[in-house]
């Protein structure tokens, strides 16, 4: 019994057209007090599996660290842009692209200014890294 039931429901929403589909939709909506959209919890579960973890990871950085892994071949170069970037004098400028990975040449900046001393510093000649 339940089966013709369903049959004939189905056969009634085949013969409405689009605007009456939408009408109806938003007429069990209200009556219900449900909605049609996905639950914004929901949309996590749906990712590829990991995906939801480093959309979560990636939002949640909001200040990184920046590091001088290599100093190239133009150190001068690089010092003068760890000074322009900083408020270092010559000679903690000098220090700073000496130890590198061991200490950042900025820290706790937005990632605007992270990616702008980074490519700052590769145009003079360094590889960095953000962390």
């Amino acid at each position: 019994m339940a089966e013709d039931k369903l049959a004939e429901v189905k056969e009634l929403l085949n013969s409405l057209n689009a605007l009456e589909l939408a009408q109806l939709s938003q007429d069990l909506q209200d009556e219900w007090g449900v909605s049609a959209a996905p639950a914004v919890g929901a949309m996590p579960a749906m990712m590829a599996p990991g995906a939801a973890e480093a959309e979560a990871e990636e939002e949640e950085k909001t200040e990184f660290d920046v590091f001088i892994s290599d100093i190239g071949p133009q150190k001068i170069q690089v010092i003068k842009a760890v000074r322009e970037l900083t408020s270092l004098g010559l000679r903690e400028s000098k220090e700073a692209v000496e130890t590198g990975d061991e200490s950042p040449i900025r820290q706790g900046v937005s990632k605007d200014e992270a990616e702008e001393t980074k490519s700052r510093l590769e145009e003079a000649g360094a590889t960095v890294e953000l962390k």
